[in-house]
């Protein structure tokens, strides 16, 4: 098995089509879909004059791949990323930190502690943080979605897995006991399913996204479990699924837009064999307070290759 991790580098210097605008109101993975595809396009033109290199991995167009990619202790970076170039223009205390980690459905719960780590290890690095003000869990097969806000509450509540979420959060709190995170946040709980977790929670959440793509207000029940808990409503337009493996075969295959890193013998491309198996996401924005703007949005994802 290869663990793939991927980058987009900061969102906010790539153009208008790449960044997914404030508001949007249907749910989405372009900006991350978008970034991605291209980042890998940008480091394949940088590393163009470079002399082929296998950089430790050699796999039929494993020269040129290990030009603008790295592999390193069982780990493939694509790209490779600039760790000199990482880090933030003022003083980290004029930042609010957020992060969302997104659990992809097949993420096996035993290995959620380890992926949590990696994904916020590297924002950290990225930003050259130590300390995330806000970190927000989104779980799979948990949505808000439904013909009005009531019947969207219900559903919710048959939702997702409870157990696994528990597990998981258990994770999350660990990093909150250690100091790298501040606040914790849930995406996508309804009334029932909130309940329900906060029951069972040691650190409760204090935001909770929810999404209203097909809703006009947000459940009164679920409005009013947050203001008896003190948790804030926030709305969001995030997909659950942000990365599904056919998509990131498509990134990373030799069709018309792809990086060309796995064989494709539909375009007769030679490269990396094996079944991809996306695992997480994560999302991080560092905000300006005192200018009210971002200075850095970024995206990394892990992923597995399974060889034949």
């Amino acid at each position: 098995m290869t663990k793939l991790i991927l980058s987009t580098g900061n969102v906010m210097s790539a153009g208008p089509s790449i960044i997914r605008k404030p508001g949007a109101a249907s749910r989405s993975n372009l900006e991350l879909v978008n970034s991605l595809r291209d980042n890998f396009s940008e480091a394949q033109r940088d590393y163009a004059t470079f002399a082929p290199a296998t950089n430790g991995f050699v796999n039929g167009d494993s020269a040129a791949i290990g030009v603008w990619t790295e592999h390193n202790d069982g780990t493939l970076y694509i790209p490779r990323i600039n760790w000199d170039a990482a880090g933030l223009q003022e003083e980290t205390s004029q930042y609010e930190i957020t992060v969302k980690l997104f659990f992809l459905p097949g993420c096996p719960i035993e290995e959620r502690r380890q992926y949590a780590k990696e994904a916020l290890d590297l924002v950290r690095k990225e930003l050259g943080i130590q300390t995330i003000d806000l970190l927000i869990a989104s779980f799979p097969g948990v949505s808000f979605e439904g013909d009005c806000e009531w019947e969207a509450d219900k559903a919710n509540g048959e939702a997702g897995n409870l157990e696994e979420e528990i597990y998981t959060w258990g994770v999350i709190e660990e990093l909150h006991k250690q100091g790298l995170v501040q606040r914790l946040g849930v995406a996508e709980f309804g009334s029932i399913k909130l309940g329900a977790f906060l029951k069972r929670a040691t650190v409760p959440p204090v935001i909770d996204q929810i999404n209203l793509r097909n809703c006009c207000d947000v459940p009164p029940p679920l409005k009013s479990l947050a203001e008896e808990q003190g948790i804030e409503l926030h709305v969001h337009s995030d997909c659950t699924d942000i990365l599904p493996s056919g998509t990131l075969r498509e990134l990373l295959s030799h069709g018309p837009q792809g990086a060309g890193v796995l064989a494709d013998a539909v375009h007769n491309g030679s490269g990396l064999e094996g079944e991809i198996q996306p695992q997480w996401v994560v999302r991080y924005t560092a905000f300006v307070k005192n200018r009210g703007v971002i200075e850095n949005k970024g995206y990394f994802a892990g992923a597995n290759l399974i060889k034949p």
